[in-house]
């Protein structure tokens, strides 16, 4: 049961709402509890290549209503990371997808192609599909040069149908590997997403609840800028390795529907 005195919630995504394609729970009934306390909430993910309209048509296909500032990215807090820094019009190398693309260019940045990236400013890395041996050469020659280096999010392996792939985390580490340069992280467990979700929220930390399935990202993101955690067991921590974390966790709780209750 959650206390009186939390008024929001940051939601992970996978593994709290949904696992790959099927809903954790009845959604639907979950969701109008959390209207019906008068909890705001927003989704906050590391998955750096949806837009946060496609994840809101992917809440609405569970029946859960949703507008595009209640879904904050790894990529969206990248690019207002970049902002903090850098003016409007900076010219940015980019290695990843729509996510990526269009909360930089929402913010004014040029998108640099690889063939001008010389030409850049700011070196930032997401995952990517398309990504080639031309593409991570740039970007290693650019960060040796001292270009600063940005990374959506540090997952080593990022879930498909047959299994995990090289995630974003994966693919940074080659650049990292060749010129021993540590990234500015945006995403979990760094604070910059959880920041950025707060701002959107407009409610004080020690009134936002963050919800998640990952000990070394959710709740290590949520305790890093002191607001109150629940792991719900439905992912991929286990109640034993909750109990053993340090700092203790404010809720464990088997499911999103059991911490709503």
């Amino acid at each position: 049961m959650i206390p009186d005195h939390i008024k929001a919630l940051i939601l992970d995504m996978d593994g709290v709402v949904w696992k790959g394609d099927t809903p954790i729970g009845d959604l639907p009934s979950i969701f109008n509890r959390i209207q019906a306390r008068g909890l705001k909430f927003v989704f906050a993910t590391n998955n750096s290549t949806k837009t946060s309209e496609e994840y809101v048509a992917r809440l609405k296909g569970f029946g859960v209503e949703a507008e595009p500032w209640q879904v904050v990215t790894s990529s969206q807090s990248a690019a207002h990371a970049i902002a903090q820094k850098f003016p409007r019009g900076t010219k940015v190398f980019m290695i990843g997808e729509d996510g990526l693309r269009l909360p930089l260019e929402q913010k004014g940045f040029e998108i640099v192609p690889v063939e001008n990236a010389t030409q850049s400013q700011v070196v930032v890395m997401g995952f990517d599909r398309g990504i080639t041996f031309q593409k991570a050469s740039e970007a290693a020659l650019l960060v040796r040069q001292g270009i600063p280096f940005y990374v959506t999010n540090m997952d080593k392996t990022f879930p498909t149908p047959r299994g995990q792939i090289p995630g974003a985390g994966a693919w940074a580490s080659v650049i990292t590997t060749a010129t021993n340069v540590e990234p500015i992280v945006a995403g979990k467990p760094f604070p910059f997403l959880m920041e950025l979700s707060l701002e959107k929220l407009g409610t004080r930390r020690e009134e936002t609840l963050v919800v998640g399935d990952r000990l070394e990202t959710d709740i290590a993101a949520g305790q890093a800028i002191g607001c109150p955690t629940a792991l719900v067991l439905t992912g991929v921590s286990t109640r034993e390795q909750a109990e053993e974390w340090e700092p203790k966790i404010d809720f464990i709780d088997e499911d999103l529907a059991t911490l709503i209750s």
